[in-house]
């Protein structure tokens, strides 16, 4: 097997079987999020300790890449503290909008798998948006989030 059919395998699994879907009540924050282009519209909710996160899960409908996107972010950052999850994201969105950064995949586990995305410019909203949407839900933003 391939890297890119091992990509391919971890982003359909995310998306038939998502991890961390559902509510969470009670709730510390919470955050929407839609992607216009593709349809895609999610809620992240967050239990916070202090600043580092204790529970996440998200709820929504979108395409493969929206869902899988979601289930791999909620596994990866849960634990985290607000700091390593804003430089997660940025990692993560290096390797989706900047070819040199294929390079640092290897040390973002499951995550990785979201570098295929890279191939299809129009798809990257897809990936970012529940980024999008949890950093809303950490800054206790009551505003949408939308990818346009």
């Amino acid at each position: 097997m391939n890297l890119q059919d091992l990509y391919r395998d971890v982003i359909l699994d995310h998306n038939r079987q998502p991890r961390n879907f559902g509510p969470l009540q009670p709730a510390d924050a919470h955050a929407e999020g839609h992607n216009p282009l593709c349809g895609d519209r999610l809620t992240v909710w967050l239990r916070l300790d202090g600043d580092r996160i204790a529970d996440i899960r998200f709820e929504g409908q979108g395409c493969a890449i929206s869902t899988a996107s979601a289930s791999l972010m909620t596994e990866a950052v849960k634990g985290k503290d607000k700091a390593a999850v804003q430089a997660l994201y940025e990692r993560i969105h290096a390797l989706l909008t900047d070819p040199h950064a294929q390079a640092d995949a290897a040390t973002l586990g499951k995550l990785a798998a979201l570098g295929g995305v890279s191939e299809f410019p129009a798809r990257v909203k897809c990936a970012t948006l529940c980024w999008h949407t949890l950093n809303a839900a950490l800054e206790h933003s009551a505003d949408a989030v939308s990818t346009e």
